[in-house]
């Protein structure tokens, strides 16, 4: 049996030399663009008739627009709007990313922590301009809780400036390691399925039991990607919500 992590491993699939800069296309860049090209293909052709009666590709992705609206008007309020598209794209791709590496033979890009940590550092960074801009130097009250006695307050601004650190650090985790570790069980329940099957044949039950834990552990990774596509996104939500309306 492989070993389980192999299936993580980043290839090479061609390279280029451009302008001296050595720019490698691999499985997981290759993924990613599958990501973009697959959910863009997707709602362009459920939203193309823009029937009255919506069909089920346009009802899905009706929904899909719907759940993303309420999650960011929730968290964020009527002044998140203008972050409605940035919000939705981020949702879409990360909700596709997962459920792409769920078909046999492919990449999870999701998987990779330098994909997640990017995406993580872009919102990180992101959010803290549009704080700077709107508030200015009120930005920095932020560290200081409401309320606080005195003689905390250097305690505290340090515990709350550290946690405003780790977010990126914890948002990227997150999502990496639920990714990772799904599909290296999916991987250990499938190889123990194959070799209990090679030995004692397909119908012995004990190949039986591997190979319901494998579906219902399937059935476990779709929930875990559709759910951690969410959670990333809401926390984007949430942490778009104190930049711009602070404590």
């Amino acid at each position: 049996m492989h070993s389980p992590v192999e299936q993580f491993a980043i290839k090479v699939l061609f390279a280029l030399n451009l302008f001296g800069f050595d720019i490698q296309f691999t499985n997981s860049a290759l993924f990613m663009v599958l990501a973009v090209l697959v959910s863009a293909t997707f709602l362009y052709f459920a939203m193309a008739p823009a029937a009255t009666v919506p069909g089920r590709m346009q009802g899905l992705a009706e929904m899909l627009y719907e759940f993303v609206s309420d999650m960011v008007r929730s968290n964020v309020g009527s002044e998140g709007r203008p972050y409605f598209p940035f919000v939705f794209t981020l949702f879409v791709f990360v909700l596709f990313s997962n459920l792409l590496g769920l078909i046999p033979y492919s990449y999870t890009t999701t998987s990779q922590i330098i994909v997640t940590f990017a995406m993580a550092m872009f919102i990180f960074i992101g959010v803290t301009l549009i704080a700077l801009f709107k508030h200015g130097l009120h930005f920095f009250s932020f560290f200081v809780p409401a309320g606080a006695p005195k003689v905390l307050i250097p305690f505290l601004v340090l515990i709350e400036v550290i946690s405003y650190f780790v977010r990126p650090v914890s948002l990227s985790v997150r999502l990496f390691a639920n990714m990772l570790a799904g599909h290296t069980m999916l991987k250990v329940f499938g190889g123990l399925a194959v070799m209990i099957a090679s030995a004692g044949g397909v119908f012995v039950a004990g190949s039986i039991l591997p190979l319901v834990a494998i579906i219902g552990l399937t059935g476990l990774e779709i929930l875990v990607a559709v759910l951690q596509a969410y959670v990333f996104t809401i926390l984007t939500c949430m942490y778009l919500n104190d930049a711009l309306h602070l404590h």
